[in-house]
């Protein structure tokens, strides 16, 4: 029979692909009494997996995991169970990485260097129903609301972009004229608010559209 005390413990699956960070992540949930680490994953179908599993109360995401991201994970446990509470600890801090953990169903998202008193704080209060978001957090998704974001067709421009493709070979990927690419570009542009196509890949970069490979 389930003693009073464990059952008020909070089950948690850890998901971080880098053991050394996993592992400290780890050391820091156990020294909660009231924290039991269930479960660990190095990948999102690792993840899945440990989830179908031990279903924990909380479960602690990664974004940048191999073949099948933590954002993708992430929709994908909300869709097999739709009370999942997942939070999200990751490097990534831009607006739309924010925005679109939110939208997959995180209900809170964290920087890793957040101090480990904060990360125990928030898993207490997702349990709880009560989580709020840190200020530097809040303040991104502001940010993102006050501004128009980027449509699927302008990501996939600003992508290739990136990868140095000029009009005329980004209308050949997308398939579409060269004409509706000048005026993609310029949206882009304008909505970044940045006056060249390198201005328009750092500014990208900063706000999570797009990310620098490791």
């Amino acid at each position: 029979m389930e003693s009073a005390t464990s059952a008020r413990r909070i089950r948690i699956l850890c998901v971080e692909d880098h053991r050394i960070v996993r592992e400290g992540i780890v050391l820091i949930l156990r020294g909660q009494a009231d924290f039991d680490v269930v479960g660990t994953a190095a990948t999102g179908r690792e993840a899945i997996a440990q989830f179908r599993l031990h279903r924990p109360d909380v479960t602690l995401m990664d974004l940048q995991l191999p073949i099948l991201s933590g954002l993708e994970t992430t929709r994908m446990i909300r869709a097999e169970d739709p009370s999942a509470r997942i939070i999200v600890l990751t490097v990534y801090r831009g607006e739309e990485d924010i925005y679109r953990a939110i939208q997959a169903g995180a209900a809170a998202y964290l920087l890793k260097d957040t101090v480990s008193d904060e990360l125990v704080r928030v898993i207490r209060e997702v349990v709880a129903g009560t989580t709020t978001f840190p200020d530097d957090i809040a303040r991104q998704l502001a940010n993102r609301a006050a501004n128009e974001p980027l449509t699927s067709r302008e990501i996939a421009v600003i992508e290739l972009i990136a990868q140095g493709l000029r009009n005329r070979d980004i209308g050949r990927e997308l398939g579409i004229s060269e004409t509706t690419v000048e005026v993609h570009v310029k949206n882009v542009l304008e909505k970044l608010r940045v006056d060249s196509r390198t201005g328009a890949v750092m500014m990208a970069i900063r706000k999570g559209v797009l990310h620098v490979p490791e």
